[in-house]
């Protein structure tokens, strides 16, 4: 799972508020805005139609920073690390109403004026903003916060992002942290917007969810996630310094956010949670076929129905069985499918003991990753990754891995983060797989070369989750060729992965769609793999906080292997495999419909010119 583009600031966007830092005049920067984006629809410099996309892409850019600067930490832009996003009420519509007219306005560019390449920058933009658009019917800014993120995860999340390394940097955090009580009752105020109108989480997920802000009040305040940037200081910054950043990281801890935590806290075991619904169903929500129908079009990139995903997602599974049975008979082992994957999840052989030797093994799978990607690509990032621990205050209820996105311009490394908690749930069997997800060839490879493409920021740094966890997905299966997969235990880790994805094909158009009950979608789950039941429990819930994410996987996977066919069909010994992916990566993330008619064009590139009919003659005329 691509945690930063496919979750983490999803999530951010959405959840947190605002602080007021000095020297900034947030009043005087919308104006300038404003008054450029009225220079561009009016055109009042005689600008050709290129140059005015241009010029409305570097415009969104400088107001995207200006509306959510944690994007800005993201990528790494200077001069944003001390804001958060506001979300007040008024505010929130007013960036709608930004919204609705930036679509007004880029529909007078004169689309048939542009080259091919700024057709689909216009192409991609219009769809991302018309996509917005379509959502604002929806009552998505109630849904602040889940066991997955929000205010209680994102905002150590974005301070542990932040650079610290002068004490500018420092400011900076302690700015964000004063300014985190506003964002706190910010979310406060939107919640309890919810509850009045019944849009809220179902209770059930919610569980978890007053522990983990439990975990953020230590009894030590020096030890909370809250503060860890203040933990150990660079050696170029003065002790002096030390002491006066740290003293006063503790003073708005104690006297403005620590409270407002427990505000929060108090309120959801005393209101939120007792009055959340019990449905489980996105359908169930206010316009809820129609918000789910649209949670299915932006995450998979296509006009398929719940009812048409749900049986690809049955025929997924039978197919992907029948593979698991072959390779428990080619095991050796002697017992049905059940009693083979109740070994599997039991058995102390296919466990660690301690969370160190877990990392040291991702790492080790890592690195032999690393050697076997020259094979299978031509071009490779420069961004250098890491594997990291799923921080303590938010495991439990966390899933298996995710990975964080870097920024060369920032000097900040991609980070794979792998679950510690509750070791006998981490079996050995599914770290290959896992880690070709996450890391490399997948997600850090993907994520970190569409940085250093000659493209448009918002496709250097944005995506579509069908392409983005498509190509995490088709990743695994590229473990065979890079000589994964060689004990029966780990083929069938793989193939327990890829089941996984099909099978949420099934339990999340199930559950949000077609009826189906919690129970009935862990039990179809646990019947059909060899995941440990708390994975399988997490997973779940997950799918019903995010209705329709979890359906990209399998839905782009299999169309970048229908590409992947296609081309070698076509061109036979002439397929080079670094080309293709070379190919599908080239452009970053894209819709399915956008990769498949660039990499059709790249094969029609490759065949050679047809010799002309010697029947047919030419001639010059009369």
């Amino acid at each position: 799972m691509h945690k930063s583009v496919g979750r983490l600031f999803v999530v951010l966007l959405m959840s947190l508020g605002s602080s007021v830092a000095t020297a900034f005049d947030y009043d005087a920067e919308r104006e300038d805005v404003l008054a450029r984006e009225a220079a561009i629809r009016d055109d009042i410099t005689g600008l050709s139609e290129a140059e005015r996309l241009n010029a409305f892409i570097e415009l969104y850019f400088d107001y995207t920073m200006l509306e959510f600067p944690e994007y800005g930490t993201y990528i790494g832009v200077p001069g944003v690390n001390y804001r958060w996003t506001d979300n007040s009420i008024e505010v929130i519509e007013r960036r709608k109403t930004d919204t609705r007219r930036s679509v007004l306005l880029l529909t007078e560019i004169d689309r048939e004026q542009l080259n091919d390449a700024d057709r689909l920058n216009y192409d991609l933009l219009m769809d991302t903003l018309q996509l917005d658009v379509d959502g604002q019917r929806f009552a998505s800014d109630y849904l602040t916060l889940n066991q997955l993120g929000g205010v209680h995860q994102d905002v150590p999340q974005m301070l542990a992002l932040q650079p610290k390394n002068t004490v500018g940097d420092y400011e900076d955090v302690l700015a964000r942290l004063d300014g985190a009580t506003t964002l706190v009752e910010q979310n406060l105020v939107l919640l309890k917007k919810g509850l009045e109108l019944e849009v809220t989480p179902p209770q059930i997920t919610l569980r978890d969810v007053p522990q983990q802000i439990q975990n953020l009040l230590t009894q030590d305040p020096a030890d909370s996630a809250l503060l860890a940037a203040f933990k150990e200081f660079p050696e170029s910054i003065p002790v002096s310094e030390q002491d006066r950043l740290r003293a006063r990281a503790l003073w708005i801890y104690e006297k403005s956010l620590a409270p407002a935590y427990q505000r929060l806290q108090s309120f959801l075991v005393d209101e939120y949670l007792p009055g959340a619904r019990d449905s489980i169903a996105a359908v169930d929500l206010p316009d809820g076929e129609a918000w789910y129908a649209h949670r299915v079009r932006r995450m998979t990139t296509t006009d398929m129905t719940p009812e048409e995903i749900h049986e690809l997602g049955l025929s997924e599974v039978k197919r992907i069985r029948g593979e698991m049975d072959r390779v428990i008979v080619e095991s050796g082992f002697q017992g049905s499918f059940t009693e083979f994957t109740e070994f599997l999840r039991t058995d102390p052989q296919f466990y660690f003991g301690t969370p160190e030797g877990l990392l040291t093994g991702y790492r080790d799978v890592a690195k032999r990753a690393d050697a076997g990607l020259p094979a299978l690509f031509g071009v490779l990032p420069r961004l250098p990754y890491g594997v990291a621990r799923v921080p303590e205050y938010a495991e439990k209820s966390q899933t298996t891995a995710y990975y964080e996105g870097g920024s060369l311009e920032a000097g900040r490394p991609g980070l794979f983060f792998a679950n510690a908690y509750n070791l006998k749930t981490r079996p050995k069997w599914e770290m290959e797989a896992l880690t070709l997800h996450e890391a490399m060839p997948g997600h850090h490879l993907q994520i970190a070369l569409a940085q250093e493409l000659d493209m448009p920021w918002f496709r250097r740094y944005g995506g579509y989750t069908a392409f983005v966890e498509g190509w995490g997905l088709y990743s695994e299966s590229l473990g065979e060729e890079m000589g994964f997969y060689e004990d029966p235990y780990s083929k069938f880790g793989q193939l327990t992965y890829e089941m996984w994805r099909a099978v949420r094909l099934v339990v999340d158009t199930g559950m949000h769609a077609l009826g189906w009950s919690r129970d009935d979608a862990i039990e179809f789950f646990v019947s059909n793999s060899s995941k440990s039941r708390h994975d399988i429990v997490v997973e779940i819930d997950r799918y019903i906080v995010w209705p329709g994410q979890a359906l990209a996987y399998k839905i782009g996977e299999l169309k970048i292997k229908e590409l992947r066919a296609r081309a070698t069909e076509a061109l036979g010994e002439d397929f080079n495999v670094r080309t293709f992916h070379d190919t599908v990566l080239g452009a970053g993330a894209v819709p399915l419909s956008v990769l498949e008619a660039r990499v059709d064009a790249w094969v029609a590139e490759q065949l050679p010119e047809p010799e002309p009919d010697p029947a047919i003659v030419l001639t010059e005329g009369p």
